[in-house]
């Protein structure tokens, strides 16, 4: 199977086999007007397989999203046909409005202005905890 290259936009490549989709819903991608291609189980020399989101305009996006779903992934930014940059992501240090706390006693459960803000307090177990009530972030159970 092919996909075309990009004219200007994003390669989202490296995305682990299955997390494409958490990207695409998070990003938002089904509600924007360029054309956006979802590419799952693609061959990879390194893991055997990954998925990749090509993205067909310059649209802004939030990096702390992407990373915090898989933060090996790496982000081309393709300009006039030639990819102008390679970003590199890491697990990003705070969250800030990318999820929201799980507590029903949390103070954002009621104060619906608030920041939803949380702090990563153990990279290699990439564990997050709420920045108002310390409840831990569940990683596949969080709402976005």
């Amino acid at each position: 199977m092919n996909i075309d290259t990009i004219k200007n936009g994003y390669v989202i490549d490296h995305i682990t086999a299955g997390n494409a989709i958490k990207i695409y819903r998070l990003l938002d991608l089904e509600n924007i007007g360029c054309q956006v291609a979802l590419i799952t189980n693609a061959k990879s020399k390194k893991t055997g397989t990954k998925d990749l989101l090509k993205i067909g305009e310059l649209i802004d996006i939030n990096l702390d999203k992407i990373a915090f779903i898989d933060p090996d992934v790496t982000v081309n930014i393709v300009k006039n046909d030639k990819i102008i940059e390679k970003k590199k992501l890491e697990i990003p240090e705070k969250l800030v409005n990318v999820c929201y706390c799980n507590n029903p006693r949390c103070i954002t459960s009621t104060e619906r202005n608030l920041n939803q803000i949380f702090n990563l307090t153990n990279k290699k177990e990439k564990i997050y905890r709420c920045n108002y009530c310390e409840t831990i972030l569940e990683k596949d159970r969080f709402i976005y």
